[in-house]
């Protein structure tokens, strides 16, 4: 073990986040390390009374270029990336006054934040680091040597190490700051690319896809376990900031699991469809999929109606709301067993009801996420990555056509478009049902969309049952395909279920068949020219 422990001797810092630094100096500098730093940083540890010597002393160069130029320097990467052990690299080193640095503190400049926060093209291409990286590569391969730290909450595993080893680093912290280390520059990296693609995009006219694509994200949460117990997971933030579970903050309740993730995910993204400046609203999901969404004049009042459309699906479910989480909500979510609610706020009083139930995560975004944003999505296949665009397009702007003699009343147009909202978030074959701005029934992710009719339409037979109405709620319902109807088959299954108008893409070799079929039953079609599939 002695001889994997290398002394701490010099210390470079530079840092844009100075978040704990005076602190880990000033530990430094107890333990006999000589400080080097750069620019504000070495500004910061002077001012705290501490020993500092500027890069420029160690370099003989000044910065320059704005600061563009002041790390990129023999003497720093060779006081990185010699082998200690090595005699020729030791020769070297002494030929030119090259001084051994040991310990490499750096975190990039803040190029996520900058585009988070709507920067020009100019000033985000200012916040691309280009010394530190270098610096943080050099370092993390002649880990056997050199210890690199990128993020301040290391700085308590590097004095832990100097005091229990009396002034060195251990191997096996050096390799794992190491492998840090290249994951942060990869991150970083990502984002980079990922902006720079996007900045080259022309919206009005198609592009070839960059030949390189990177993601990266910042560990949140090490899982439990996965889909299932033999699965190991964790979850992780990309630098993209849209509202969700990635951002919410958790009230109380057990840690999130992977499914409970998702769920949330999937919940959250649907009940943004509906802007709650023009009505609330409550999405119900369970296994990726909601299975009651509903428009209300509150939050209480659309949640039974949601609840209404599969009351025993809805049991340990997933719940979202587009308006801050009020008392009457939070009294009649509370009524089941639910295992999380998301919400862009909450109030005092609904807080401390949902703290009744202690297993009930209660999280609170801080927003709803755009529907209309753009962004990519991406999920792995054996061998590769499909990356696309985020399905970002909303039934009101589509270009709706009539395509009957008969055309929607304005109420079946209104219930059209909401079922038209909740299709676009349920997996395919889809077909949603809906009554008076609530799904009455839901059939997801069938292998045939007659299934996925005859299974929403049994669905809305067993609700009916369980609140002994004398019909189901199909009965004068409008119907949402996600995608055309390759035969007419479909849409007749609607029909029998009670029917009266439907919305779907268009598009099929059979649309005329359809179309016939549709106006022999008095039926109203529109179509909307957009696919909504979501494997």
């Amino acid at each position: 073990m002695t001889e994997q422990l290398r002394r701490v001797t010099r210390a470079l810092l530079s840092v844009s986040d100075k978040t704990g630094l005076i602190d880990f100096a000033r530990a430094l500098a107890e333990h006999g390390v000589e400080l080097v730093s750069t620019g504000g940083t070495a500004k910061a540890i002077a001012a705290a009374g501490l020993k500092v010597k500027d890069v420029s002393e160690l370099t003989g160069f000044p910065e320059m270029m704005d600061g563009r130029v002041k790390t990129l320097h023999p003497k720093v990467h060779g006081g990185l990336l010699a082998i200690r052990d090595n005699k020729e690299h030791a020769s070297a080193m002494a030929s030119h006054g090259i001084a051994p640095i040991d310990l490499l503190v750096v975190n990039l400049y803040p190029f996520e934040a900058t585009v988070d926060k709507g920067a020009g093209f100019e000033e985000c291409i200012e916040n691309i680091d280009i010394g530190g990286p270098a610096m943080i590569r050099a370092a993390a391969k002649n880990h056997d040597d050199v210890a690199v730290v990128v993020d301040p909450e290391d700085y308590g595993l590097i004095t832990k190490s100097l005091e229990t080893f009396n002034g060195a680093t251990p191997l096996d912290v050096r390799r794992h700051l190491a492998a840090k280390a290249y994951a942060r520059t990869a991150t970083y990296d990502a984002a980079i690319s990922n902006w720079f693609a996007a900045q080259l995009e022309d919206p009005r006219t198609p592009r070839n896809p960059p030949d390189f694509r990177a993601f990266g994200g910042r560990l949140i949460q090490s899982l439990r376990y996965g889909e299932n117990p033999h699965q190991t997971a964790a979850f992780y933030a990309t630098p993209q900031k849209r509202p969700g579970v990635a951002t919410a903050r958790q009230l109380q309740g057990k840690e999130l699991s992977y499914n409970n993730i998702n769920d949330t995910d999937a919940a959250y993204e649907c009940v943004g469809e509906f802007d709650p400046k023009r009505t609330a609203a409550c999405v119900i999901v369970k296994h990726a999929n909601p299975c009651g969404v509903a428009e209300g004049p509150d939050l209480a009042t659309a949640y039974r109606s949601a609840l209404a459309c599969d009351s025993t699906s809805a049991y340990g479910g997933i719940i979202a709301v587009n308006r801050t989480l009020d008392a009457e909500a939070a009294r009649a979510i509370i009524g089941i067993f639910t295992e999380v609610i998301i919400a862009p706020d909450a109030t005092d009083e609904a807080i401390a009801i949902i703290a009744g139930r202690r297993n009930l995560r209660l999280l609170l975004a801080g927003g709803l996420p755009d529907p209309r944003a753009v962004g990519l999505t991406a999920k792995t296949v054996a061998g590769g990555l499909l990356v696309q665009s985020r399905d970002n397009a909303v039934v009101e702007d589509m270009d709706i056509k009539v395509a009957t003699r008969r055309a929607p009343t304005e109420a079946e147009l209104r219930d059209l478009k909401f079922a038209f909202r909740v299709a676009k978030h349920v997996k395919s074959n889809t077909i949603i049902y809906a009554k008076d701005l609530a799904t009455v029934g839901v059939g997801a992710g069938q292998m045939s969309r007659v299934d996925s009719a005859r299974i929403a339409a049994r669905k809305a037979l067993d609700a009916a049952a369980e609140l002994k109405l004398a019909e189901p709620l199909t009965k004068g319902s409008v119907v949402a395909s996600d995608a055309f109807f390759p035969f007419a088959d479909g849409m007749l299954a609607c029909i029998e279920a009670g029917a009266t108008a439907v919305i779907q893409p268009g598009g099929s070799m059979r649309d005329d068949e359809v179309i016939k079929a549709a106006d022999e039953h008095g039926i109203a079609m529109v179509f909307t020219g957009v696919r909504h599939f979501r494997h």
